[in-house]
């Protein structure tokens, strides 16, 4: 008698298993459900044509202007947010804007190509990878609206760097604007720093320079 009343309540604790799991599955709660993979971000290419790097370099007695040319990149979105992105400038095209003499323009691109400054025959390109992107909250149209962290590649030295930047995603087109400066002796760029040679006078040229970045891309 016991074990046929055993055998009715395994009986009935089977089918009840059998119906609870039955309506978790349809309810689409299956708990042994692998979870959905996140969605995958869309990369968006940077349209190099439309995209622009600027310098600024300073030194005691004035300052240089100049661009880079973007050679290619990505930026990676999901909606209408940044996720990642990368790119490449190609430092054989660096030149400057604003020396109109032609022998002095010459010498001073020569100068910035040397090993003295970026090392460009060794070096040619420099590369900025996105590692970390974060929303600004309450951002108002047309300013910052996020806080890029990225590493910073330039002849061959990479060091992380943080910017505020502005974003606008529309369809399947992204434009980023931001501005920063970058420390050059952290890439063993030391020529004319006072901080590393002395009596330098008004020959000396400050550590940092200024850059402003436009990325156009898209499908």
């Amino acid at each position: 008698m016991k074990t046929m009343k055993s055998n009715q309540l395994f009986v009935s604790l089977l089918a009840l298993f059998v119906l609870v799991n039955s309506q978790l599955t349809l309810a689409g709660d299956d708990p042994n459900k692998a979870k959905k993979a996140a969605p995958k971000a869309t990369e968006l290419k940077v349209d190099a044509s439309k995209s622009t790097v600027n310098w600024k370099g300073k030194k005691v007695t004035g300052e240089h202007v100049g661009t880079v040319k973007v050679s290619k990149g990505v930026l990676s979105v999901e909606g209408n947010k940044l996720v990642g992105g990368s790119f490449d400038m190609d430092m054989k095209s660096i030149v400057n804007t604003d020396l109109t003499d032609a022998s002095y323009n010459a010498k001073l691109i020569g100068h910035l190509k040397s090993d003295d400054f970026f090392s460009v025959e060794k070096n040619p390109v420099s590369t900025l990878k996105i590692t970390k992107v974060e929303p600004i909250a309450g951002a108002k149209a047309g300013e910052p609206n996020y806080n890029i962290t990225g590493d910073l590649t330039i002849k061959g030295i990479t060091n992380p760097i943080t910017f505020p930047a502005t974003v606008k995603i529309t369809g399947n087109q992204a434009d980023a604007t931001a501005q920063f400066a970058v420390d050059r002796t952290k890439y063993d760029i030391k020529y004319g720093s006072k901080n590393f040679f002395e009596g330098l006078g008004d020959k000396a040229i400050y550590d940092e320079f200024q850059v402003e970045l436009s990325l156009v891309a898209g499908k």
